[in-house]
């Protein structure tokens, strides 16, 4: 897990992304998750955003581009998303806690912005993150390279993340972020009023059974 104090510390059970199904199953029937061990309820509830009504309940993945720990959990996280129940909104939203975040927290909302995030999401974690690229995207040369070699206008790219629109959605997620009190990444948010992580359920795969455990408290 990637926390605002050491982006660099080995999460304590990454590996078990890959946990067999046997072993998940057995975890879950340990019990319920526990407050205050597998997740935090806020005292004051953060915001919540819903894009129509009928959708219920809001979950937001709290993440950085840059955190290997994030990019171990995206393929995990997009099997979880597809099957969500119909009532659930899922959205996510990149943290901003020091400069290198924000260059990065603003790469995602330009891409946003520019209507390119579906095609572009997954090429930014491979270019930072794959053994042949390992892409530190923090200059304006470096991403404005990468844009033009993902096929996009990297120029535009660039011109985008400095726009009022994206300075605005990168202030709003810095502070959802602080209201959720997220000091690491990835994390799970849900209705505004818990949150979890890979660190507080015991793995990655396990944060997607506490988050769960958590919507379907949030519908009562």
């Amino acid at each position: 897990m990637s926390t605002r104090r050491d982006f660099s510390r080995q999460f304590v059970a990454a590996g078990a992304a890959l946990a067999a199904p046997q072993l998940l199953l057995a975890q879950a029937a340990g019990g319920a998750p526990v407050e205050g061990q597998h997740y935090v309820k806020l005292s004051t509830p953060a915001a919540v955003s819903l894009p129509s009504p009928d959708k219920k309940v809001d979950v937001v993945e709290f993440f950085w581009y840059g955190c290997p720990h994030c990019n171990t959990f995206e393929p995990l996280l997009e099997s979880w998303i597809k099957r969500l129940p119909p009532d659930v909104s899922f959205r996510r939203v990149h943290v901003g806690f020091g400069a290198q975040h924000q260059i990065h927290q603003k790469l995602h909302y330009a891409l946003e912005e520019l209507g390119l995030l579906p095609t572009m999401h997954k090429k930014v974690f491979a270019a930072m993150h794959a053994p042949t690229q390992r892409r530190q995207l923090i200059s304006d040369s470096d991403i404005t390279a990468f844009g033009n070699e993902s096929g996009i206008d990297g120029a535009k790219l660039v011109a985008t993340m400095k726009s009022f629109g994206v300075n605005t959605k990168a202030a709003k997620a810095r502070q959802l972020t602080d209201a959720y009190k997220i000091d690491g990444v990835p994390a799970l948010g849900v209705q505004g009023r818990w949150f979890t992580s890979g660190s507080l359920a015991g793995s990655l795969e396990r944060m997607v059974i506490v988050a769960d455990h958590l919507i379907t408290r949030a519908r009562g």
